[in-house]
């Protein structure tokens, strides 16, 4: 006779579960009101998110209608099929679906997770930073009310917790920023990628200074710009923000940059940083090139981790105690 396995019961327990069910009914209810369409797009997919630091799970199809084994990846995001529907005419429109990354596990990490992901015609990124709040003070009310809600600049922050201007300073001045001032001496990572320190001072120093509450942070490094727009200046910044939530990073939106031969390029780039870094090379994803080439209408999008808003609503700080199967037990 078979021993049961151990470790078979959900790791979260029934009252997450229904709280889970609630938030979702709650989310699904804000953009009903609203006349936002909710879609559904594929989790799989023969292209993937270029960005270096995101790592995509790969899988093969053998069936018919193909003579080859062909190589698809598992969606890190749906943001690549929702502009498709953008471009089509869709209008505004949301999605809740589950996204796989590699290499992503940890306390508030999961390869699996659930992601509420939605678009908005006629939006930029500070319009969208105010959707955002109405949707989380609709979320949370009478389960985990906001208390508060904070902006900043990308700049601001670094200026007031690290003492450094994170839109001139150098790698190597930002290294010795690290290590005089916070005592991080980090080995192994590239002297010359800024973005990278920038990133490590970013979650090392200055997300603990965050507090309670709601905290956005916009106007980021022209370099760290990703799908978004820039914002004109000097020096130009990313049309993008950041909302954290009691400290943990909850949030990541753009004012969609449209241009079909920036995009590209922006690819390319990443394609090249992948290389270099020794990553394994992915497809780039010629459809969406394609769609806003034929035209991605003006619109700010935003992609919102719903796992984490789990977690933060229930008081906990683990994200397996909010999710019945994780990753180790699934």
């Amino acid at each position: 006779m078979m021993q049961p396995h151990p470790d078979w019961r959900p790791a979260a327990s029934l009252d997450k579960l229904r709280l889970r069910a609630e938030l979702l009914a709650r989310i699904r209810l804000f953009f009903t009101d609203r006349d936002i369409l909710e879609v559904d797009t594929p989790a799989l997919s023969r292209a993937a998110n270029t960005d270096p630091a995101l790592q995509s799970f790969t899988t093969a199809y053998n069936g018919p209608g193909s003579a080859t084994e062909l190589s698809y990846y598992l969606q890190t995001s749906p943001e690549f099929p929702m502009k498709r529907l953008l471009a089509a005419g869709a209008g505004s429109i949301y999605q809740l679906c589950k996204v796989f990354r590699d290499g992503e596990c940890g306390t508030q990490h999961n390869p699996e997770f659930t992601l509420l992901e939605w678009y908005r015609t006629g939006f930029d990124h500070l319009d969208l930073m105010d959707e955002v709040e109405q949707l989380l003070t609709a979320v949370l009310a009478g389960i985990a009310p906001l208390d508060s809600v904070h902006h900043w600049t990308y700049r601001e922050l670094f200026l007031q917790f690290a003492g450094v201007d994170p839109l001139a300073v150098l790698p190597g001045e930002l290294q010795a920023r690290l290590a005089s001032g916070f005592g991080i001496t980090p080995v192994g990572l590239p002297e010359d990628d800024l973005d990278c320190w920038l990133d490590l001072m970013m979650t090392h120093v200055i997300e603990p200074e965050l507090g309670a509450g709601l905290v956005f942070v916009r106007d980021y490094p022209a370099s760290q710009a990703a799908l978004a727009r820039l914002r004109p200046g000097t020096p130009p910044v990313a049309a993008r923000f950041e909302a954290y939530l009691n400290g943990v990073e909850l949030a990541n939106g753009f004012y969609e940059l449209a241009d079909a031969s920036e995009q590209r390029a922006r690819f390319e780039n990443d394609l090249e940083r992948r290389r270099e870094g020794r990553q394994a090379g992915v497809t780039m994803d010629e459809r969406l090139l394609s769609a806003l080439e034929y035209g991605l209408p003006d619109c700010a999008g935003v992609a919102l981790g719903v796992d984490r808003l789990l977690m933060i609503a229930s008081g906990v700080t683990c994200l397996r105690d909010v999710i019945a199967f994780p990753f180790d037990s699934a």
